[in-house]
């Protein structure tokens, strides 16, 4: 993948990344006139024609560009990776298609051991150990999995008395069910916040449920105290909300570091600071030497709590 996106990154065209989650889409593009654009997600079946939209709009055409980077929720394996990058070929010579944690995970730690969590519209942990072997928890989807996700929040709330069952039913028989589940996240942290009992019930199971996430693949790849942890994720974004993680963690004996995210996994800076290469052939070392700076993390502070 490395040297794919290094023979396509050469020149002066173009390189567009797009973050394709389960409630907004990312478009951003570098090289030239920087552009940027965020929606709500068309998903995997509608990302074709959004992009036809956007190249539409920002006049650009195939040879523009080097390289489409997609970095998409809901795609692991090797067949989704190709079947969505044969469906967007007419847009880019070069297609490289991951895993939205994955990219994550690269642009948070690069190639530091660790444990990256990930808690937007869905959840998911993905570990790597000293010997580059991956291992990941959850990310199975609202039906089987998503604990402690902004939709498991959305989903618990809409099932507490605290709302009437004709509002509930609206939102969950909504085509966009998932996604308008998940929006409610937010007003149930600023509820917990202002002392609603069941909202702090609520949020608090979510962090116990994403730091079981965590403490599970960190114990799979039996990393090393104190185990480097970032995050990603509209819901992990919340600081007080992943300070209760991070104690749920520490509450069950895994001693962790928590880092910041080097650089989001949208941005264009991060997929290069992922493949080195895309910068010079002389940067082949970056990523090690970038994932020991990232380890380094600031004095703590002291945050409010749910």
């Amino acid at each position: 993948m490395n040297r794919t996106l290094a023979a396509a990154s050469r020149g002066s065209r173009a390189l567009v990344v797009v973050d394709l989650g389960g409630t907004w889409v990312r478009v951003s593009v570098s090289g030239g006139a920087p552009r940027a654009y965020r929606g709500p997600t068309p998903g995997v079946a509608g990302l074709p024609a959004l992009l036809a939209r956007l190249w539409r709009r920002w006049r650009l055409s195939r040879g523009d560009l080097a390289t489409l980077g997609v970095a998409s929720r809901g795609i692991w394996t090797r067949g989704e990776r190709r079947a969505l990058a044969r469906r967007l070929q007419r847009f880019a010579p070069r297609v490289i298609v991951i895993s939205d944690v994955e990219a994550a995970y690269l642009a948070a730690l690069g190639a530091v051991p660790g444990v990256l969590l990930l808690a937007g519209t869905g959840s998911i942990a993905l570990g790597r150990d000293v010997r580059g072997r991956f291992t990941r928890e959850g990310g199975l989807g609202p039906l089987l999995g998503d604990d402690g996700s902004a939709f498991s929040i959305g989903r618990a709330w809409l099932r507490s008395a605290a709302v009437p069952a004709a509002r509930a039913r609206r939102v969950a028989t909504a085509p966009d069910a998932v996604a308008r589940v998940a929006a409610l996240a937010p007003a149930v942290l600023r509820r917990a916040r202002r002392g609603d009992r069941t909202a702090r019930r609520v949020v608090r199971e979510a962090q116990q449920a994403l730091a079981t996430l965590a403490g599970r693949t960190a114990r799979a790849l039996r990393l090393r105290p104190p185990v480097t942890l970032s995050w990603a994720g509209g819901l992990l974004g919340h600081a007080p909300f992943r300070a209760g993680v991070w104690r749920h963690l520490r509450g069950q004996g895994l001693r962790i570091r928590p880092v910041r995210p080097k650089a989001p996994a949208a941005s264009p800076s991060a997929w290069r600071a992922v493949f080195p290469a895309v910068n010079s052939s002389r940067d082949s070392a970056a990523p090690a030497r970038a994932g020991r700076r990232a380890v380094r993390s600031g004095p703590r502070r002291r945050r409010p709590r749910y």
